[in-house]
């Protein structure tokens, strides 16, 4: 399948739709609404300021700023003119955010809505030209619309090449700096043109952006489809109004990671406890009155593709949500093959799988266990390490680092990372991902890490829901000893969990126990937690950090 380029396809919309809307932005409130033809103006301003600035065909520019369309139309208008684009996460340390400007040697930043903003400030040294979106920012020496007043349209936009680097996506990190992932233009566009073809999507979806940009999945799945199928993307305020904008939009497609997906449910359980939900559902006409209700209070009833990916996602999440009428469907893709892997369609949805390959793709399992891709979606390598590039893309296929299993109809499964699996004391190997995917399926779980190198018996880690943490200690403890109990009895004996060790501060980003992409950190969490683990009491199986 041929497919047109990034800039071709924003250009064929610009023909075909140019006063439909594009981008809907709330601001204190109120939708502001972007039609294609505004948005071609905006970027082809700040393309012309770009140039104007000094950068010069393939420089890079970062881009550090929360959800928003000024992101989308950044993007564009770094492609019009010839530039590559260097996203930032927005919760990114301001050590880890230095570390990436002066990698990818960036000669702009452009800074937008950001949390804590004044904490990256030293991150960001005074060798780059910063221009500010329209938000409350970090100091900036050009204002977002006095600089493009100051610019008319650029008359000639680049012209792109399908080879040509188009973006540096760094990945989050889990245990080193950030490797900087090439991926061309051809790369985005083959995703795009062709998830969009499979899904049937068209102008007459609408998206809904909230998970970083910055992140290679939220870029391909809401950026890239609505830029090849045409349909309308709104954006989150806040996370004060991100229920609130998520029941105006009614978005048709929705992607989540299993964390939000998690949130979704225990605010539904908040209102509407388990027990009692469960005899609901379970009356005809009554129980189907009651789901409608609540797919409309989450604001996704309309939702026609709903999308969990970036981590594993619990088969209790699954089916609790499979029980309400909603099917999630779960992906599996990394940043070196833009996110375009494997994927349970709708209507074709295998729980327990990451689904089939996507169009394009080749998926096969080496004799190690590793999964292997081919794709015209490969990465060009990770950007000044060629040692690491050979180790990753061998033969033309991508060796991902993760294990899994096909079944007969093409169907995959994640069994754990390569670099994950330990040796207890007992010199037999424990694969952490499915005994975690069991642990999760506990509903006061929020995030779970099972460790055990060097230990006679895995244990895991547990950090507790916030649901959970309102409860009395003893409800909790009986529940996750039930838990326990019965898990051990379902293991091999090398496998069996001697503790559940219940974690008394919660795993975020900021104290660096998670990537920004919302990923544990293991070795972290190992270095973390190894002075409790060593001097945990043998005979009390669940232990409460105090």
């Amino acid at each position: 399948m041929k497919v047109q380029l990034p800039l071709q396809q924003f250009a064929h919309w610009l023909a075909v739709q140019p006063d439909a809307v594009w981008l809907r932005q709330p601001i204190n409130g109120q939708w502001h609404d972007l039609t294609w033809r505004q948005v071609d103006d905006q970027a082809r301003r700040l393309a012309s300021a770009l140039l104007a600035l000094g950068c010069a065909p393939g420089d890079r520019v970062a881009l550090l700023s929360k959800n928003c369309a000024e992101w989308f139309i950044c993007d564009l208008a770094i492609m019009m003119a010839g530039l590559v684009s260097v996203p930032l996460y927005p919760l990114q340390t301001a050590e880890s955010i230095a570390y990436v400007l002066d990698h990818a040697q960036c000669k702009v930043i452009l800074l937008g809505k950001l949390d804590d903003a004044d904490k990256l400030e030293v991150g960001i040294g005074p060798q780059l030209t910063r221009i500010a979106l329209p938000y409350p920012t970090l100091a900036c020496a050009h204002d977002w619309h006095a600089l493009l007043a100051m610019h008319e349209p650029l008359q000639t936009a680049a012209e792109q090449q399908p080879e040509q680097l188009l973006t540096l996506v760094y990945t989050s990190g889990t245990t080193g700096n950030p490797k900087g992932v090439m991926l061309s233009v051809h790369a985005m566009a083959f995703t795009a043109a062709n998830a969009c073809a499979e899904m049937h999507m068209s102008p007459q979806d609408r998206f809904f952006s909230f998970l970083p940009l910055s992140h290679v999945a939220e870029r391909f799945m809401v950026e890239f489809n609505s830029l090849y199928c045409g349909a309308p993307v709104a954006f989150v305020e806040s996370m004060e109004t991100f229920a609130s904008d998520l029941r105006h939009v009614r978005p048709t497609v929705f992607f989540a990671v299993p964390r939000l997906w998690t949130r979704f449910q225990q605010g539904v359980l908040e209102k509407l406890p388990q027990a009692k939900l469960t005899r609901l559902l379970r009356i005809p006409l009554l129980g189907w009155l009651v789901a409608r209700k609540i797919r409309r209070g989450l604001g996704l009833d309309q939702a026609r593709i709903m999308i969990s990916g970036a981590a594993a996602i619990s088969r209790g999440l699954l089916d609790w949500y499979q029980a309400i009428g909603l099917t999630l469907c779960e992906g599996y893709g990394m940043s070196e093959n833009v996110a375009y892997g494997c994927f349970n369609r709708p209507g074709q949805v295998r729980f327990g799988t990451v689904g089939r390959a996507m169009r394009g793709l080749e998926v096969r399992i080496a004799e190690s266990g590793e999964i292997l891709f081919r794709s015209p979606t490969l990465m060009l390598g990770y950007y000044l390490e060629p040692e690491k590039t050979a180790e990753a893309l061998q033969d033309g296929w991508l060796h991902t680092g993760d294990k899994g299993e096909l079944d007969s109809d093409g169907y995959l499964r994640i069994t754990g990372r390569v670099k994950d699996i330990f040796k207890t004391t007992k010199g037999k190997y424990v694969a952490p991902a499915p005994i975690e995917g069991e642990i999760a399926k506990n509903s006061h779980v929020e995030q779970v890490c099972l460790m055990g190198s060097n230990l006679d018996q895995p244990l895991a880690l547990i950090e507790l829901s916030p649901a959970a943490r309102l409860l009395p200690a003893g409800q909790v403890g009986a529940d996750l000893q039930a838990t326990l109990a019965h898990l051990n009895t379902q293991l091999q004996p090398h496998e069996r969990i001697s503790h559940f060790v219940l974690v008394r501060e919660p795993w975020t980003v900021d104290n660096g126990c998670m990537t920004p992409t919302m990923k544990i950190r293991r070795n972290v969490l190992e270095a973390r937690y190894a002075a409790l683990v060593a001097a945990l009491p043998a005979r009390q199986p669940l232990y409460w950090e105090t």
